[in-house]
């Protein structure tokens, strides 16, 4: 940064001098311009760069989410009204029966193998 008593040194050398100063001055500012536009460059096409434009894998590409492909039908989801249903219903006599045997109590422990069923469900 420039100091005022050396910005009024140049000013009372005359014009030349301040017209220097402010050549000098642009030419850095310029310089400055084109350093920080191509970083600017770099960084946009480092964040525009993903596994489809590049080499990249498709696991640096983060979590951007796909859009679906799928129309909306403008139906509710779930069963439509009027459809008749499959639920397979109890039979008198079923084909198999499994028994499920309690070992023991799930609140205290205790073992259960020897003690008969009071119910069956």
């Amino acid at each position: 940064m420039i100091k005022d008593e050396e910005i009024l040194a140049i000013y009372n050398q005359g014009p030349d001098a301040v017209i220097a100063l402010v050549r000098e001055l642009f030419k850095s500012f310029e310089f400055q311009v084109t350093v920080l536009d191509a970083r600017i460059k770099h960084l946009e096409n480092q964040i525009n760069t993903n596994s489809k434009n590049s080499g990249k894998p498709p696991s640096s590409d983060g979590l951007a989410r796909t859009k679906s492909q799928r129309k909306k039908s403008g139906k509710k989801s779930g069963a439509q009204k009027g459809h008749p249903g499959h639920t397979l219903e109890m039979v008198p006599i079923p084909d198999k029966v499994q028994v499920h045997k309690v070992e023991q109590c799930c609140q205290c422990g205790i073992c259960l193998a020897d003690q008969a069923a009071e119910s069956v469900e």
